[in-house]
């Protein structure tokens, strides 16, 4: 099969690809905040949950659903600010599996990404990890 990588280059698509499996992975499990409520063990993400509190109109109390799941709409999600998360971390995710398929594609076809687009996409994923590090990074 032809390549129209460098060495440098199926290196970078084949750790783009981990980054972006590790990345959907993570949001796509509910491990982003754990800790306790009523004494048993809560995990939840930008869209998922474990063991969330329910109200018992039958007991008239709150009880704990020991299972996970996604959030019944949308709109369930707690805050505006987790539902901008689920959204942003969604098309991150989506981008940054579209560009590393894109480059592992180019390790297997050739004239597919050229040396300028490579470099590009390159810089481009290495000042979008420098500016997500937080102010005191440069940008």
């Amino acid at each position: 099969m032809a390549s129209s990588l460098t060495c440098a280059g199926v290196v970078w698509a084949f750790l783009s690809f981990l980054c972006a499996a590790a990345s959907c992975v993570g949001f796509f499990m509910p491990y982003w905040l754990l800790g306790s409520q009523l004494e048993k063990s809560v995990s939840f993400g930008t869209f998922r949950r474990c063991s969330y509190p329910v109200r018992d109109e039958s007991r008239q109390m709150t009880v704990m659903v020991e299972q996970c799941g996604r959030y019944a709409s949308f709109q369930a999600i707690p805050s505006a600010e987790w539902r901008i998360c689920t959204v942003v971390t969604g098309l991150g995710c989506g981008l940054l599996l579209l560009v590393a398929l894109t480059a592992l594609m180019g390790c297997c076809v050739s004239e597919l990404i050229s040396r300028t687009v490579g470099r590009v996409a390159g810089g481009i994923q290495f000042l979008g990890g420098k500016c997500s590090c937080g102010e005191g990074m440069g940008c």
